[in-house]
């Protein structure tokens, strides 16, 4: 599929910086983030410059503090990457079907012992996110979208977030002490197969 994008490579980042909008409630998580002293890690199935360039548009100089693990580019033999037909993606775990596998990322943490491990939370919300899904402390899944499916045929515990305001407002009552990380994974889990999304409202 990416094949039959033949647009210079510096053409399209500028493209998709033109185009796409952050998801609501996120520039504020990353100020509460950074505050905190609570590494932001950017998981993705993208390319890390289109990625980079989109973060330093809509999130500000201040993204260059986000960790960025992706795919690639690079340019096709005896071509430019600038230039028509000039480049190609290059993955980051290419034997996986997703092209970058997340678990492998996650999983250098995951498998850390107790005493040095961090609680990772990790929000998704399709299917390039299946393989991360059981390697962290607690899930969001985003309303709506393939990971909730999956998770929940897979009976992997899940809290449903519809913007980031929702996963701001989760966090914080975890750093404040009014609940734990085991605590809201499973009461939204619970609260998912009772009927309800689990997603209270917002205040502020």
């Amino acid at each position: 599929m990416m094949d039959s994008v033949t647009k210079p490579y510096n053409e399209c980042i500028q493209y998709l910086v033109d185009n796409i909008k952050l998801d609501p409630g996120f520039a504020e998580f990353y100020r509460w983030s950074l505050d905190n002293n609570i590494p932001v890690v950017v998981l993705s199935s993208g390319m890390e410059p289109i990625i980079k360039a989109l973060l330093k548009k809509l999130v500000g100089p201040e993204s260059d503090k986000m960790q960025v693990l992706a795919n690639n580019a690079a340019p096709r033999e005896g071509k430019s990457i600038d230039e028509e037909g000039g480049w190609k993606i290059v993955f980051r775990h290419p034997e996986s079907g997703f092209g970058h596998d997340k678990s492998i990322c996650l999983r250098q943490y995951s498998s850390l012992p107790d005493d040095v491990r961090p609680t990772m939370f990790y929000a998704g919300d399709g299917v390039s996110d299946l393989s991360a899904a059981r390697e962290t402390d607690l899930l969001f899944a985003k309303k709506g979208h393939d990971l909730i499916t999956y998770c929940a045929r897979e009976n992997v515990p899940f809290t449903v977030f519809e913007d980031w305001t929702n996963i701001l407002a989760k966090c914080k009552e975890i750093v404040e002490g009014k609940t734990t990380v085991k605590e809201a994974a499973h009461q939204g889990f619970e609260a998912y197969k009772a009927g309800g999304a689990g997603i209270k409202p917002t205040t502020k």
